[in-house]
């Protein structure tokens, strides 16, 4: 029989073995999201020589600007320069702007960040208290309003959100800015009335999705035979959820919390065009209307990893959270 210390290096082999697959598998996924974006963005039609001289451009003009852009070679000698810069930490030159497209992200990545952030600080506890409230009153009052709230909350699209934002609270009510535009000496009521409406309507895009996964994976943990077990011992079901069932369905929720962030990616970028928010989503948006080729790629490709990520954060902690691999 193998000795605990024996069992207890074997379960940790395994896990580090598992990661290094999902790191792995990560990596190529992201290789193949680099060949399916480029492609998707070189079968858009018009370039950003069309675009930038205009329809009354002679062909010899715009010929001699998509020559000096580099858009006339080859599919493949473009893709293996955009990628090889791209693993270099180089994203091209702008073919609008005529600036480096690192330069130009960075100026809008922190306020995608930002609301990022905010979304995710008010939405993660609502939905784990919405999901796991609805949990502990499984099939009463309370569990089936929420329900009933949550799915509501599905069936609504983020651009009917935001536009029924806009209309309620600029529009009729007046107590919010339909433009969300932070300045860079912004107080704290500036960043509230900023920040209100794009929050809320994202807020409103994950939570009812997270807020369900939470139940779910709580329901299966109280089905256990070990929390009746726990409930004939006479602990309460509240002790039993925070000290036993919360543990055993970290996983599961993690993985939910990453899915419904991974969301807030395409809704982000239908929220921010409705408000002007100048985040990265709607950065891509003007990419794709300038036929920005460069900025387009680098943009998609921040989105993928940052949706891989997210995956990948939550299939490492599902592994560590999982007792028989560390016991294996």
């Amino acid at each position: 029989m193998a000795s605990p210390i024996s069992a207890g290096s074997s379960g940790t082999r395994k896990i580090a073995i598992m990661i290094a697959g999902r790191i792995g598998l990560a990596f190529v996924t992201l290789f193949l999201v680099s060949l399916i974006v480029f492609a998707i963005s070189d079968l858009l039609p018009g370039d950003a020589a069309q675009e930038a001289l205009g329809q009354s451009a002679t062909p010899a003009q715009v010929a001699a600007l998509r020559h000096e852009m580099g858009l006339d070679r080859p599919a493949h000698v473009r893709f293996g320069g955009w990628i090889t810069g791209l693993a270099g930490g180089d994203a091209g030159t702008s073919l609008v702007a005529n600036m480096p497209v690192g330069e130009i992200i960075s100026q809008r990545l922190p306020n995608s960040l930002l609301l990022a952030a905010f979304t995710a600080l008010v939405s993660v506890p609502l939905a784990l208290s919405i999901g796991i409230a609805s949990a502990m009153n499984r099939g009463g009052r309370l569990d089936r309003a929420l329900n009933i709230a949550t799915l509501s909350m599905v069936a609504l699209p983020e651009f009917l959100v935001a536009t029924l934002a806009v209309l309620i609270f600029s529009v009729h009510l007046r107590w919010l800015p339909s433009i969300s535009m932070v300045p860079e000496d912004a107080g704290w009521g500036e960043m509230f009335q900023s920040f209100a409406m794009p929050v809320g309507a994202l807020t409103v895009v994950v939570v009812a999705q997270m807020a369900r996964m939470t139940r779910a994976a709580v329901v299966d943990q109280l089905d256990r035979p070990y929390v009746e077990m726990a409930l004939l011992k006479g602990l309460s079901r509240r002790a039993i959820i925070v000290s036993h069932v919360l543990p055993n369905a970290v996983g599961p929720i993690v993985n939910a919390m990453a899915l419904s962030m991974s969301y807030l990616l395409g809704g982000a970028i239908i929220v921010e065009t409705i408000f002007n928010y100048p985040g990265l989503a709607s950065l891509m948006v003007n990419a794709v209307t300038s036929r920005d080729m460069p900025l387009l790629q680098a943009c998609a490709m921040i989105f993928c990893s940052v949706y891989l990520l997210l995956m990948l954060i939550a299939d490492v902690v599902a592994i560590l959270a999982n007792p028989r691999l560390r016991t294996a």
